[in-house]
């Protein structure tokens, strides 16, 4: 049997990449078939029994609707303001002539700080403050986590912006404000995009500094936690699979929004 050289080594990578594939989505894709499950307990069904009872249950259920609408609002707010802050960023580090490794760690540093210890010091800082915890506060812990990933997708999109564009505009004559709206904002466009839906699905998803700066309206993934350890009704479990299911449409399309960019720009 004749084996060309390096074909071991793929075949390890493939299998390392299929088996991390399976770890991440096998827990969701699960809860997913749960969901469907007509039983009281959580289950995977058969083919035949599969239901829509519990999503259809959803209405009833007021508190993870009342949840569900503050957590939509919180993660729009954190999306608009994570993509603003984030392009900001973006132009500060390419103008920078020194200081730049700096300037982009500092702003990947809540990147790295663990959601636990970034709640809880923002709580008692607030609380410090006088500050009562409210949307407002959730926010601006999700901001500190959304923003990182939000600037690294927008600085990756600028490698579409050449210097000789921008050249070319300041020999015709345009201003910086004319070369950034008519050259630099339209090129870039994609990498808002994907910011702004990565800054939103991360803000609805979160937790831990959620549980720590909410005030008397929990998000979504609070509240679902409180009633998963109260053993509530399957809804939970369907609630769980739309916004699985939402998640995932989101990515695909700003996959496939990045892919169509690629061949274009090609």
């Amino acid at each position: 049997m004749i084996v060309r050289e390096g074909t071991s080594p793929r075949i390890i990578i493939w299998a390392l990449t299929i088996f991390g594939l399976v770890a991440i989505y096998a827990p969701p894709l699960y809860l997913l078939g749960v969901s469907f499950n007509p039983s009281l307990q959580p289950g995977l069904p058969h083919f035949s029994d599969l239901t829509l009872k519990w999503y259809m249950a959803l209405g009833g259920e007021n508190a993870l609707v009342a949840a569900l609408v503050q957590s939509l609002i919180i993660a729009l707010a954190t999306a608009v303001i994570a993509t603003a802050l984030s392009l900001g960023a973006a132009l500060a580090y390419r103008e920078l002539q020194r200081g730049r490794s700096i300037w982009f760690l500092t702003v990947l540093l809540p990147m790295f700080v663990p959601g636990v210890i970034q709640g809880l010091a923002l709580s008692t800082v607030i609380s410090r403050i006088g500050v009562k915890a409210s949307a407002l506060t959730v926010i601006a812990g999700h901001l500190l986590w959304a923003m990182p990933f939000a600037f690294i997708v927008i600085l990756t999109s600028f490698a579409a912006v050449k210097r000789t564009y921008l050249m070319a505009a300041d020999d015709l004559g345009a201003s910086r404000f004319r070369q950034f709206y008519d050259i630099t904002l339209p090129l870039i466009r994609p990498g808002l995009i994907s910011a702004f839906i990565f800054s939103f699905l991360l803000s609805l998803n979160e937790f831990t500094r959620a549980f720590y700066l909410a005030g008397r309206q929990n998000t979504l993934p609070v509240v679902l936690f409180g009633k998963m350890n109260a053993g509530a009704s399957p809804t939970i479990y369907a609630m769980s699979g739309a916004i699985f299911l939402f998640s995932s449409v989101c990515v695909v399309a700003v996959a496939l929004r990045a892919l169509l960019t690629q061949r274009r720009v090609r």
